[in-house]
């Protein structure tokens, strides 16, 4: 298996810290607001990710925090008449449930940084006692200087970033590039008590000192989105090494942006969809395949149309699921004549996965299989249980179950609507009531629906 490393700039042989187990962090969300589909992608995107590395038999430990007091909180507590608790129960709670929609399994732990503020304490004060950090009027500043490296991930150069600053040195600041780690209390702000006064941590230091709580010194993985590799990574690099001096994690991984008309899209720049308004129009699963069906890495244009082009591939795959489900029931016992062996489509599969967990090359050669089942004919049993079992298993590994009732509640009364109008076209059919019987499917293609009239009996899908 091979991981690009965004720190090396190319794929790298992944080899755990420990045989059998990895340590597994990535960045989630600051929860002021519901979330939008370039945060669903990054939950999905390290979701698939770690059940791939579970399925290699690996024990994974995943830690995904929630930054719950930040600037943005507060002004969102402060628009809503909520306390800055209030209001991150409210969109934990929101954000949890849109995740288990997408199938996103839930992490190892989800700290929160109010109830890790004595570990970041200590961080910071080891910090400063290292000479890594100073003290300013309850302010305390990373001394960016102090750490050569600084750097290494972005490659960027600390001298270039001094000289490129277009902004004046704030008041007890050595450095433009120092960042801060602990901020006074501003008044009515929630606050805690520190060796600098009441205040609250900085930004970047939370995550530090939750991967050194729940996972160690060291780590195998540090994942996020591609923006966050300077300055967010670039500092938890500095703190963290700073305090322990050994390598914080060996393998850096990001995800790709999503974009709106080639722009990335944020809730900053107003040009966002949250995932509740997109699952509003499309099912949970349709949009977990969508997400899937680019390379992670990769930036993702994100419009209606591309969205339809998911369904469509996802329902030919679950058309080809459901007719080889249904073919068993009437399937004879003996082996398919000279069947084709669907073996080579898994392994497809699988080298796509170890090749930096390439998901989209990981769909093709489930496309191909189905193209394959499709075109067997005279299946015998052993041929379609073959099958039904590798595109479950495949399938689930991308986290999509091809079992699992997919529809939400609402479409259940247009499911009991096709089905009645079916069975009654059955009914018009075996009346000799030809022109009732065409009448009614007309009514049902009305409706989107395909009907396919198979020796099995009738079978249907939306178009």
């Amino acid at each position: 298996m091979k991981i690009y490393n965004t720190i090396t700039r190319q794929k790298e042989p992944f080899t755990p810290l420990t045989p059998g187990a990895i340590k597994m962090y990535t960045c989630g969300q600051t929860v002021y607001n519901d979330i939008h589909m370039g945060n669903a992608r990054f939950y999905v995107v390290y979701d698939a990710i770690r059940r791939y590395l579970e399925y290699r038999g690996y024990k994974v430990d995943f830690i995904q925090n929630f930054t719950d007091i930040d600037d943005k909180t507060i002004a969102r507590a402060n628009e809503e008449g909520l306390t800055t608790q209030q209001i991150a129960e409210k969109y934990i709670a929101s954000t949890l449930a849109d995740l288990q929609n997408l199938n996103v399994m839930q992490a190892t732990v989800n700290p929160r940084v109010t109830q890790e503020i004595p570990e970041i304490i200590d961080m910071v004060k080891a910090l400063e006692d290292g000479g890594h950090a100073y003290e300013n009027e309850g302010t305390v500043y990373f001394d960016v200087s102090s750490f050569p490296n600084y750097g290494k991930l972005s490659k960027k150069n600390i001298d270039d970033l001094e000289a490129g600053a277009r902004v004046e040195v704030e008041p007890g600041k050595k450095s433009p590039m120092d960042f801060v780690l602990w901020k006074p209390a501003k008044p009515g702000e929630p606050s805690w008590e520190s060796p600098w006064g009441n205040g609250r941590p900085g930004w970047h230091i939370e995550c530090s000192a939750m991967v050194r709580k729940y996972l160690g010194d060291e780590i195998d993985i540090h994942g996020g989105g591609e923006d966050l590799i300077f300055p967010h990574h670039e500092n938890e690099i500095a703190q963290s090494e700073a305090v322990t001096g050994k390598n914080f994690a060996n393998y850096w991984m990001h995800c790709g942006i999503l974009t709106v008309d080639h722009k990335k899209m944020s809730k900053s720049r107003g040009n966002f969809a949250t995932f509740k308004e997109v699952a509003d129009k499309f099912p949970y699963d349709v949009i977990r395949f969508y997400f899937l069906s680019g390379h992670y890495r990769m930036p993702m244009e994100f419009t209606d149309a591309v969205l339809n082009a998911a369904a469509q591939g996802l329902q030919r795959i679950k058309t080809c699921y459901h007719n080889v489900t249904f073919a068993l029931e009437n399937a004879r016992s003996e082996s398919t004549a000279n069947a084709p062996g669907l073996q080579p489509y898994v392994d497809d599969f699988m080298r796509a996965m170890d090749d930096d967990f390439n998901t989209a090359d990981a769909i093709t050669a489930i496309f191909e299989m189905v193209k394959r089942i499709n075109t067997t004919e005279n299946a015998g049993k052993d041929f379609l249980l073959d099958a039904k079992e590798k595109l479950a298993l495949l399938m689930g590994i991308l986290g999509i179950n091809l079992d699992a009732a997919q529809a939400k509640p609402a479409d259940a009364a247009f499911n009991e609507k096709v089905e009645a109008l079916i069975a009654a076209r059955q009914a018009a059919r075996k009346n000799k009531d030809f022109a009732e019987a065409d009448r009614l499917r007309d009514e049902i293609t009305a409706l989107g629906v395909v009907l396919e009239d198979t020796r099995e009996g009738i079978r249907w899908h939306r178009a």
